[in-house]
């Protein structure tokens, strides 16, 4: 729960398994003829919480989903715990799915069922637990993500969009997920709440051994919750043999990046992208 003195994991959780959790290998993503991913190295070591900033449209999204297999790369190779996903059949690909958990942009909850039952949900499709034990793992994640039981029994569109966010990580929580993926976590949130989600990823790190991946456009939960961030720059703006990847490192360095296009981004300065889509419509004086 929110307020609840620091409980960190215990660092054994991590013990006897070596190598990085994800590995991507020369990743790429074509849509048709649309180009959205090329070139992508990246290995995420476990415990980590990477942050994937990058304006709209450069391939956040898509290289979140490629990480846990709801897209294949065009190219390349995406391994998680040493297994190449594109060598494992449908069924031990969702397996493997059940070790992720995931915190979609707007929660995605099942509008018709209960709060009590969407947590639930993941538990009954995946697990043999008994009534009471799903009650009772139920109650712990709400108590972690800061909500009251009275809220068991409402559905989804009488909540918040802050609390809908937290029975979205509360249900992604319930089986204590190895990694942990989250798109755009603050989006359409005030500031107060936005800052309330920013402390329960922490807290999920605290209390859990989970390698977290966070997509955002938001500084401030990067610099915040991240123990590492890496930009990505849209593939159609680069100059030819350059990386996709024009930051990876600390966020407490990533004001004195060398590229300008970082600080620009960081910053949210527009000019040199307005000029370059003045250029592109014809319309730069």
């Amino acid at each position: 729960m929110v307020g609840k003195s620091e409980k960190t994991i215990d660092p054994s959780a991590w013990e006897d398994r070596s190598g990085p959790l994800v590995k991507l290998e020369g990743l790429g993503v074509d849509f048709g003829s649309n180009r959205v991913l090329y070139g992508i190295n990246l290995s995420i070591p476990r415990g980590q919480t990477l942050a994937i900033i990058g304006e709209s449209g450069c391939g956040k999204t898509v290289l979140l989903k490629t990480i846990i297999g709801l897209l294949s790369p065009t190219v390349g190779r995406v391994f998680f715990d040493g297994q190449n996903l594109a060598e494992l059949g449908e069924k031990e690909l969702t397996r493997q799915r059940i070790r992720y958990g995931f915190l979609f942009q707007q929660a995605a909850l099942f509008d018709s069922m209960t709060i009590a039952q969407n947590v639930a949900f993941p538990l009954r499709e995946h697990t043999k637990k008994s009534i009471e034990e799903v009650r009772q793992i139920v109650f712990d994640r709400l108590d972690e993500v800061g909500l009251s039981r009275n809220i068991l029994t409402k559905k989804p569109a009488e909540l918040s969009g802050g609390m809908r966010k937290r029975v979205g990580l509360a249900r992604a929580l319930v089986l204590e997920p190895e990694l942990m993926l989250y798109d755009e976590p603050t989006t359409g949130l005030d500031p107060i709440m936005s800052d309330v989600i920013n402390e329960l990823m922490l807290e999920a790190s605290r209390h859990h051994p989970v390698t977290s991946v966070i997509v955002t456009h938001d500084m401030r939960t990067a610099r915040k919750v991240a123990d590492r961030v890496v930009m990505l720059y849209p593939f159609g703006r680069l100059k030819e043999g350059e990386s996709q990847i024009i930051y990876d490192g600390p966020p407490k360095e990533i004001d004195n990046a060398a590229d300008q296009r970082v600080g620009q981004f960081v910053r949210g300065e527009a000019g040199e992208r307005l000029m370059e889509m003045q250029k592109e419509n014809g319309t730069q004086p």
